[in-house]
């Protein structure tokens, strides 16, 4: 995906992750595309759901999945704030996206680049194209308040 068209779906993807954060959720947001348009969009919503897997990236793969009408979505681009965890690279490859777009690293739990690999890992049977830091300032500044507000509110 070129440059310019990453960055604005980069900033719907931030839009997402700002409900999210509105809400009280880690603020993650994420898009899936298939010829330039949207066909899923997800926040994170672990906490309110009750679900431990409804992380902005499964609940965008989720309502993509059912908008095609089928678990695998080739020929998709998956936009997302945040480098995607183990789970959520686990469930792309599994629906076969072809490119994911992340704006922030995450060094504690980045499955495509900072710390696993696996978006092109070689066990695997599916590869997934990365484009990494794609306004990663804004969303990591995201977090980076998130987190600095939980802490001034003494939250765990």
């Amino acid at each position: 995906m070129e440059l310019a068209a990453a960055e604005s779906w980069m900033r719907e993807a931030i839009e997402e992750a700002r409900k999210a954060g509105g809400e009280g959720e880690v603020p993650v947001g994420a898009l899936v595309l298939l010829n330039g348009k949207v066909i899923g969009r997800g926040r994170n919503c672990p906490i309110c759901s009750h679900d431990p897997s409804a992380h902005a990236e499964i609940v965008a793969l989720r309502q993509a999945a059912h908008n095609a009408g089928n678990y695998r979505l080739p020929g998709t681009v998956l936009v997302v704030t945040v480098e995607p965890c183990v789970m959520c690279v686990g469930a792309m490859v599994h629906a076969r996206v072809e490119e994911v777009v992340y704006g922030a690293c995450d060094p504690k739990g980045g499955a495509v680049d900072s710390h696993f690999h696996l978006a092109d890992d070689g066990a695997l049977n599916h590869r997934i194209r990365v484009t990494g830091g794609v306004l990663a300032e804004e969303c990591g500044a995201l977090m980076k308040e998130f987190f600095a507000a939980r802490r001034r509110q003494g939250a765990p």
